[in-house]
């Protein structure tokens, strides 16, 4: 597994209850803001495995990015039994409910990861 694999995996996995973070806000709090897709590929490869809140993760605009009607369905269910709300959009407004993790909380993270290679 790779670093930023590593990285990633560790910050989707804090993302508290009630709040969501963007693909790209991942990437770039992993060290390569410009890597939202290789989220994409992480999260779906290994949200079961490694038990991940992948339901709190959204796109750019708040808008849920899964175009399988069962899995959106399932993700809003959830999303809502958190107490985020959509707006009439359906889209989620990340001022309120977009976590931004505390930067030295990453740090430390990001650090112990770093030292279990």
């Amino acid at each position: 597994m790779t670093p930023f694999t590593k990285q990633v995996i560790a910050i989707i996995a804090a993302i508290p209850e009630g709040k969501v973070m963007t693909y790209g806000q991942i990437a770039a709090c992993a060290g390569s803001p410009r890597a939202a897709r290789q989220v994409v590929r992480i999260l779906h490869s290994m949200s079961r495995k490694e038990r991940l809140p992948w339901h709190r993760v959204v796109n750019a605009k708040g808008q849920i990015a899964i175009s399988d009607e069962q899995l959106r369905s399932i993700q809003e269910i959830e999303l809502g039994s958190e107490g985020v709300e959509f707006q009439l959009d359906g889209s989620i407004d990340l001022k309120q409910f977009g976590h931004d993790p505390d930067p030295d909380w990453l740090l430390h993270k990001l650090a112990s990861i770093q030292n279990e290679d």
